[in-house]
């Protein structure tokens, strides 16, 4: 995919459309920004600290905040391993897959509705993220598979953790 495959052609066109559509680039920002460390890091540990008040539990904010070590830990190399060129203006730069921005959103936000344990968090998820997916792709700093690869990573990631959680006696917040 770095380089060549059936799906590049596919994925710059979808990046190519949604770039140059009628998606207001304030709106696109605002979400693309909610991938960013200085956002979302803040987030998930106002969280973690909520959560950690409320159950008298350390686990889980341990494992959340491990999971987010070894989410930044993993795609930094990924990135510069494959070195995939970014979509224009970013071209000719490499380092775009898989995209730190949706990772970094996809597994602190998904870390969050995971220990907050209700319906409406993980809705609010699902939204969320699929907003930053879109900001950074008709922002031009990722291609639409950069950001569908960083979410294949948070779900392996983030079902990690849930079957962590489960097996190690999280105790849940009401009706999760």
């Amino acid at each position: 995919m770095a380089a060549d495959g059936p799906l590049l052609a596919p994925d710059e066109r979808l990046g190519t459309a949604i770039r140059t559509s009628a998606v207001p680039s304030g709106p696109a920002e605002f979400f693309a920004d909610l991938g960013n460390l200085q956002i979302a890091l803040p987030v998930m540990a106002a969280v973690l600290a909520y959560v950690t008040w409320r159950t008298r539990h350390w686990l889980p904010a341990t494992t959340a905040a491990l999971t987010m070590v070894l989410t930044l830990a993993v795609v930094a190399p990924l990135q510069s391993l494959l070195a995939r060129p970014g979509p224009p203006p970013m071209s000719p730069e490499t380092g775009f897959y898989p995209s730190g921005h949706a990772a970094t959103a996809a597994v602190a936000y998904g870390l969050c509705a995971l220990l907050l344990g209700r319906r409406e968090p993980a809705y609010g998820y699902v939204v969320l993220n699929v907003g930053v997916g879109i900001g950074l792709v008709r922002q031009g700093y990722h291609w639409p598979v950069d950001v569908i690869g960083s979410w294949c990573l948070s779900v392996l990631l983030l079902t990690g953790v849930a079957h962590l959680l489960a097996r190690y006696g999280r105790q849940p917040d009401g009706d999760g």
